[in-house]
């Protein structure tokens, strides 16, 4: 490849479908890499540093961010940092990749601040409140507390849904992966 790659951004609210669709497209497209998140979080069994998250304590973190290392980055749930490492991104778009990121909603659009129309961002939004509280049940991972969090969360989230190039519905999920996809191919064969 020799030209330069471009910048994917999914978002929904936790429970929207980010993480599957994150999986088909780079299942269906072998020029789309995936982009590792830093995080202070300690790893869950079976995770290891570099595949599923670079780990870095919360001093690394903040000597990162105080160093401009980050794209976007955000403390979330308890206190934990996740961020986007801009070294990691420009060497994979150097090779010509599309780097795909799950992030949350204000890295999204300082992600797409900083590359404009070199990023696709595509907000994923639950067909309803009442829908992402089934889904997030049904999940079985979140007891009460979190669960009124993430709630809540969703509405802020989904507020700035007008803000991103596009917006999917999520109520039938191979419908709103078509969508997905076809958005995709249209940005990275531009």
């Amino acid at each position: 490849m020799s030209k330069k790659g471009k910048i994917l951004v999914l978002v929904s609210p936790s429970g929207g479908g980010k993480s599957t669709m994150t999986k088909r497209l780079l299942n269906d497209f072998d020029n789309i890499r995936f982009s590792v998140s830093a995080t202070t979080r300690k790893p869950r069994t079976g995770e290891e540093d570099g595949v599923h998250y670079h780990f870095l304590s919360k001093e690394e973190f903040q000597e990162r961010i105080d160093d401009g290392d980050f794209l976007e980055w955000e403390e979330f749930y308890n206190g934990t940092l996740y961020g986007t490492l801009r070294s990691n991104v420009e060497k994979e778009l150097e090779k010509g990749y599309f780097i795909l990121l799950d992030i949350e909603v204000l890295g999204a659009l300082n992600v797409k601040k900083i590359f404009g129309d070199e990023a696709l961002a595509i907000f994923i939004q639950p067909p309803s409140l009442d829908v992402l509280k089934e889904r997030l049940l049904k999940r079985g991972t979140e007891d009460v507390q979190t669960l009124e969090t993430r709630i809540d969360r969703a509405k802020k989230e989904m507020a700035y849904a007008n803000r991103f190039d596009n917006v999917v519905i999520n109520d039938d999920l191979e419908e709103a992966y078509s969508q997905i996809k076809e958005l995709v191919t249209n940005f990275i064969t531009q």
